[in-house]
């Protein structure tokens, strides 16, 4: 069993995760579901062989732009902040986002927004024990796979 079945495991009881006006992990299954092609662009950013450097590169990123606030309360055990499109394309780039954007078919600014929706309740169900792993989060194909099955489970 790999991270994220173990975190899904922990999160749902065991139990199928379910869509819902609740929030949490059904509805983060839910807006990656419907779009595939998002899925593909956050393994591509959170796993270890990413253009970012995993997550750890990834928190350095909010760390230089004076967002490491934010992004340690996803990782953290307390409630996550919010990050909107705006400041997730300084922190990305604007050309990251462009890229996901042409790959999802969506303007820039819906990219940013749905990354802003969809990225924080993913690292926080990734690091369900309030730190990041030392060896990161694996490689975007496992992270793939994992979600995948995930989804196909649901």
């Amino acid at each position: 069993m790999g991270l994220l079945d173990s975190v899904i495991g922990a999160v749902t009881g065991g139990q199928p995760a379910q869509g819902g006006a609740g929030g949490g992990l059904g509805s983060l299954i839910g807006m990656v579901s419907s779009n595939p092609q998002m899925l593909q662009a956050v393994t591509g950013m959170l796993g270890n062989d990413g253009e970012h450097g995993g997550l750890g590169g990834l928190v350095s990123k909010f760390e230089q732009a004076g967002l490491g606030n934010v992004v340690g309360s996803w990782i953290g055990n307390g409630q996550n902040q919010p990050v909107t499109g705006d400041q997730l394309t300084q922190v990305l780039g604007s050309g990251t986002v462009a890229n996901i954007a042409s790959k999802l078919g969506v303007s820039p600014d819906q990219a940013a927004g749905q990354l802003s929706s969809i990225l924080p309740a993913l690292v926080n169900h990734l690091t369900p024990n309030g730190q990041a792993p030392a060896g990161g989060l694996g490689n975007s194909g496992e992270l793939m796979s994992m979600l995948g099955g995930l989804l196909q489970k649901q």
